[in-house]
């Protein structure tokens, strides 16, 4: 009968298709339990490359056993086989997407290459490969490449003037990656005043995070372009400039050793405040209209330790200037009258 043709088939597919189905969880299963005991990662990353095409490798073997059990006309079988090699070319060639994209990141973090492996980096890879085997499912499908090239160069200058923009942040985004002038997790200072954390380079745009948690995109070009302030480098610890005003009343001497003793005697105590090389103090700007005017000077972990380290240093200060009786005076001017008679 006609439908026993499709039936008997169609049976012996899903029911192949159940047994791979029950055989891959069982399989992944206890590859992942076996990686995660394991030290290294890269048994981790194969399993979780492979985990999403291995789906499409049981559908295409169920098609198959369906396919040679059945009876249909040749020129169907043929569609269906090309149907099959197609989709096992395109699991493939996800699968080695993935893992290629996974082993570079990995090695990028374990090896601290000057590449940090960013969305752009990564997608450059898995688009290689992605591209690499489209064009071999088009030979598979008999489409030759040949004139697909000659069209795609005679067409790629339109494209690049079609796209400048486009390609102009792609080149900027991986000159910057080259470059290492502004870096992933670097705290950086904008040309705009904006600052914060850089998030991701990608293939258009560089993300920053600001200390409010909201998110800066600026154009790869126009960051290429920019005075960017990067305070990660060449180490993440700086110099904290406190200024600190007293009354001429005051001894300078006595002044200057309760600033450098309550400096050091935080250290340890304050986060991110360091003491090495120990704090000290200048007199400088030196004489103010109202005041002595000096600046004791810390070294911090990074650029956002100086927040609380300044709160905490000016409360400690204030509280010594107030047991030494220090006075910290208000603004004042001294002004001559001069009468004639």
């Amino acid at each position: 009968m006609a439908y026993e043709r499709f039936l008997i088939p169609t049976i012996a597919a899903a029911g192949c298709f159940v047994v791979l189905a029950a055989l891959r969880i069982a399989i992944f299963k206890l590859f992942r339990h076996w990686s995660s005991k394991t030290s290294t990662r890269m048994d981790n990353i194969v399993v979780a490359s492979l985990s999403t095409p291995s789906w499409y490798w049981c559908i295409a073997i169920a098609l198959s056993v369906g396919v040679e059990m059945s009876d249909i006309p040749g020129h169907y079988v043929r569609y269906i086989k090309l149907t099959i090699d197609v989709l096992i070319i395109l699991s493939i060639t996800i699968a080695t997407a993935n893992l290629a994209g996974r082993l570079f990141t990995n090695y990028v973090q374990r090896a601290d290459l000057p590449i940090p492996p960013t969305g752009l980096m990564h997608g450059v890879i898995k688009g290689t490969i992605v591209i690499i085997g489209c064009l071999i499912v088009l030979n598979t499908l008999g489409i030759s490449i040949a004139p697909l090239l000659t069209a795609l160069g005679v067409g790629g200058l339109a494209v690049a003037l079609a796209l400048q923009d486009t390609l102009a942040n792609l080149f900027a985004g991986i000159h910057i990656i080259l470059e290492r002038s502004v870096r992933i997790g670097d705290f950086v200072k904008l040309e705009s005043g904006q600052e914060g954390y850089v998030e991701d380079i990608t293939w258009r745009t560089t993300r920053v995070r600001m200390l409010p948690n909201n998110m800066v995109i600026i154009p790869n070009s126009k960051l290429s372009k920019s005075v960017v302030t990067n305070y990660y480098l060449p180490e993440k610890r700086l110099s904290l400039l406190i200024p600190i005003s007293v009354s001429y009343a005051s001894d300078p001497a006595a002044v200057e050793q309760m600033l450098v003793d309550e400096a050091k005697r935080s250290v340890g105590e304050i986060p991110g405040l360091l003491g090495d090389p120990e704090p000290f103090v200048r007199f400088i700007p030196g004489f103010g209209e109202s005041s002595l005017d000096f600046t004791l000077i810390c070294q911090i972990g990074e650029f956002v330790d100086q927040y609380f380290a300044q709160h905490e240093l000016r409360k400690r200060i204030f509280e010594r200037f107030r047991r030494e009786g220090v006075e910290i005076p208000f603004p004042q001017r001294t002004v001559h009258i001069r009468v004639e008679t």
